[in-house]
């Protein structure tokens, strides 16, 4: 007895607290890059003098790089230490985001964040599996995560309202130099309070599970990228597609056979796991059509400022926030990750059916305020549950590859939902100008065909959250979390192939 009550004293590391805060400021940073530039990007195309064909590789190229080497990075976070990763994303993340700050031409600013990205690519995946393996009650487990899902929710909302506050006030150029601030914080803090991190023993790196994982990420977040630009009619968008479709299903039939695969078939095969990274999956494909689209509509057809739709944004970004904390130390515990999935996808169906009531003069409080709040609460909910459960009973050896697998949910899903409602938009907007043009059309049409756009993306984000509802619902197993020794005598007696069943 004594022996038993002994381990977790001795896992507990008496520095956890500070160390849940340096990687909550290292997630903010990578959360909020993901937004904060949306914001930048006219005043960068201005002081740059790039074209607007050029302006979508400002974004694309950070998604490229950040998307394509996930998996690898996190195998490498097990390979060679996480604190190890965790510290050299953070400089390498720093540095390349000032010399975005600095760039001075189009080719400086897209080398830049193509190298954020690379580097992101290193830090997302320490980080959460730092956090997976510091933590190890379960109590203490579902607040740490808790803060980390309130960070991933709110990070986004966030990210437009500095982004706005940055580029009205300083320089777009700020939008970059803001990651030198939060990286050096997070770095003296990881130097100091993160301990020594066991390496995978006798682990070696998977080359033809890299080379195949990675390719067939990047031909599909550039297909889907080439969609949202170019639409879906040329050749060249449904090669990469197709490309990256085939070598990822080459990647999962290596897995099976290779000795030390890159994402062991055994992370993946249990049902919560699996189902905590489709349900991010889908998320991500969903999300976009609040941050992208009523960002839009709040900025050309409301005419709000860049801080004004920032600040119109924040109840979402504190409900999120509060939902997600609660959710991991309330809800998570009690019910299990089915009902918190359930419950999240509906209210941001719900949230997307309401903001359809939207028209060219509508007022916030009267039609955006409820929506944003109830999304807000959705989002909240799926984020925390979503880290938790990913990389629930995992052992220490995957935690950087299941971490992994969390991000790259993430950023394809945002991929696709990009490209799919970028499609949606384009094509309701043209239908409605169409059929109610006579002769040329007036500004008044104009704003209202917009308005028909965004209505039906979010007609689509209300389908696409049911959808996962459905989905996600089902396969997640029903109830609170299995301890994590119930996850390894399971794995044990049973084959990994049945897992699923």
């Amino acid at each position: 007895m004594a022996a038993h009550s002994a381990v977790p004293a001795a896992a507990a590391d008496p520095r956890r607290w500070r160390v849940l805060a340096v990687i909550a400021v290292a997630q903010l940073m990578v959360v909020l890059d993901l937004t904060v530039m949306n914001l930048a990007l006219p005043s960068a195309q201005s002081a740059l003098r790039f074209s607007t064909a050029d302006r979508q590789w400002v974004v694309t190229a950070y998604a490229l790089a950040f998307g394509g080497l996930l998996l690898f990075c996190g195998r490498l976070a097990d390979l060679v230490g996480r604190k190890v990763t965790f510290l050299t994303g953070l400089i390498g993340f720093a540095a390349a985001s000032a010399v975005g700050g600095a760039a001075v031409d189009f080719s400086m600013l897209v080398t830049a964040r193509a190298a954020q990205g690379v580097f992101g690519a290193l830090l997302a995946p320490s980080a959460l599996s730092l956090l997976a393996t510091t933590f190890k009650d379960p109590k203490e487990r579902a607040k740490a995560f808790g803060v980390y899902g309130a960070v991933a929710a709110a990070g986004g909302g966030l990210g437009l309202l500095i982004g706005g506050v940055l580029t009205s006030y300083l320089s777009w150029r700020w939008c970059m130099y803001v990651n030198v601030v939060f990286a050096a914080i997070a770095v003296v803090g990881g130097a100091l309070l993160v301990g020594r991190q066991e390496r995978t023993p006798g682990g070696r790196l998977d080359v033809p599970g890299v080379v195949a994982v990675s390719g067939g990420m990047f031909c599909l977040v550039f297909g889907f990228s080439r969609a949202a630009s170019h639409g879906w009619g040329t050749a060249a968008t449904w090669g990469f597609l197709v490309a990256g479709v085939a070598l990822l299903i080459v990647f999962a039939l290596w897995q099976s056979r290779a000795a030390q695969p890159l994402l062991p078939p055994r992370v993946v095969l249990d049902r919560n796991r699996a189902g905590a990274y489709l349900t991010v999956l889908i998320l991500g494909a969903g999300v976009f059509g609040v941050f992208l689209f009523l960002v839009y509509y709040m900025q050309v057809t409301l005419g709000y400022s860049a801080v004004r739709s920032g600040v119109a944004l924040l109840p979402m970004v504190a409900l999120s926030g509060a939902t997600a904390t609660l959710g991991n130390t309330r809800l998570l515990p009690r019910f299990g990750p089915r009902t918190m999935v359930l419950a999240g996808m509906l209210l941001n169906a719900a949230g997307m059916a309401w903001l359809t009531r939207i028209g060219a003069h509508t007022g916030y409080a009267s039609a955006l305020l409820g929506p944003i709040m109830v999304t807000g609460a959705g989002m909240g909910l799926i984020f925390g549950m979503v880290a938790a459960t990913g990389t629930f009973g995992v052992a220490p050896r995957d935690a950087g590859v299941a971490s992994a697998s969390i991000n790259t949910g993430q950023q394809l899903g945002g991929s696709i939902g990009t490209a799919l409602l970028n499609t949606i938009a384009a094509g309701a907007t043209t239908r409605y100008l169409t059929a109610h043009q006579h002769g040329r059309p007036t500004p008044d049409l104009v704003q209202a065909a917009a308005v028909h756009g965004y209505t039906a993306v979010f007609w689509w984000c209300a389908g696409i959250f049911t959808v996962g509802a459905v989905v996600c619902g089902t396969l997640l197993r029903p109830g609170p979390l299995a301890r994590p020794e119930e996850i390894a005598a399971r794995e044990q007696s049973r084959p990994a192939a049945t897992a699923l069943q």
